[in-house]
């Protein structure tokens, strides 16, 4: 089997990477710029994945890598990621998020019909929610220019499937985390900042509302359903959460704790930081999935929690030897 994966550099991309070539798959991945792009999440893996110059803003770099690809299932998880920046670059955001599953759809309508496409859909697209837990039926009111790109994409693969008998399905995510998250993320905000606190490099953390609620889970998981959902006999249109949320005060606790640190004493609230449109509670029916595709989460938000804080504690602490161990040479 033939695999080909934009956004292979993410978290999302990373994980399902391993997961493909540990099943057996040979895998490309699309990057903008094989030479500068950073490729930190493929460690250990990379001479594994076969890298395509290519870009979702551009029509004909899609055409060439599908025609030179010939994949087997493709797996559309590039786009412009973090909620807030979409709001000063909305353009940007539609264009790569929601046109770029378009001409991902097109290229392969034209060049790889039999492929089997795997959009990457988000919880951000249910938006104002007026009750839950969330399922595939619920109402889609999307509250911030990413949603409204991903429900841009994700009725796209409903049409492709529907008017050329595409398998095009969408996984219709909740937030995933990981120690692959980027730093911009609140998760893995809390987690370094804890990890810096307790090496002494930092002596407190800023944060917004600390009774915001998300449905967490691993990115692990979710690229797991993922692979999963273009398993089956049909396409289909699939939620994946653990269906649990947790409010980022129960991170911190979590996060300090599993570092010996009372987080009392380091977090501080910053009102410029609390995210306007938060005061929907989104939480994922994925009774789905479990029924159809036998999936269900593995790690609990304490484990991932934990292992976020292990991870980040580990980096700085290598990152610090590694310096310490440069100025010695340097003497």
């Amino acid at each position: 089997m033939r695999a080909l994966i934009t956004g292979v550099t993410g978290q999302d991309g990373s994980y399902l990477a391993e997961l493909l070539l540990a099943k057996g798959y040979e895998v490309y991945g699309i990057v903008r710029s094989p030479v500068r792009e950073s490729h930190a999440r493929l460690a250990g893996i990379g001479r594994k994945v076969k890298l395509i110059d290519a870009d979702l803003t551009d029509q004909s770099s899609l055409d060439r890598a599908l025609k030179e690809v010939k994949p087997d299932e493709v797996y559309n998880l590039a786009g412009q990621t973090f909620v807030p920046a979409s709001w000063s670059q909305p353009l940007l955001t539609m264009e790569v998020t929601g046109m770029g599953a378009l001409r991902m759809l097109e290229a392969i309508r034209r060049h790889a019909p039999e492929a089997r496409f795997l959009q990457a859909s988000s919880s951000e697209v249910f938006g104002k929610v007026e009750d839950g837990p969330q399922t595939e039926k619920t109402r889609l009111r999307p509250r911030n220019p990413y949603g409204a790109a991903k429900l841009f994409a994700h009725h796209l693969t409903i049409n492709y499937r529907e008017s050329y008998g595409m398998f095009a399905c969408s996984c219709i995510a909740f937030n995933h985390e990981s120690p692959r998250r980027g730093v911009e993320f609140v998760t893995r905000k809390v987690s370094q900042q804890v990890a810096r606190i307790k090496l002494g490099k930092a002596d407190k953390l800023k944060v917004g509302n600390i009774e915001a609620r998300r449905d967490w889970g691993f990115a692990g998981d979710t690229v797991r359903a993922m692979w999963l959902m273009l398993q089956q006999s049909q396409p289909e249109d699939f939620v994946i959460a653990t269906g649990v949320t947790h409010s980022v005060k129960q991170l911190l606790e979590i996060a300090f704790a599993h570092a010996g640190l009372d987080w009392h004493k380091y977090v501080e609230i910053d009102p410029a930081l609390v995210r306007a449109q938060e005061d929907y509670p989104l939480s994922g029916d994925s009774s789905k999935a479990s029924k159809i595709l036998g999936w269900k989460p593995e790690v609990s938000f304490k484990e991932l929690v934990e292992m976020m804080v292990d991870s980040d504690l580990s980096l700085l602490s290598e990152a610090a030897a590694k310096r310490t161990a440069t100025a010695i040479a340097g003497d």
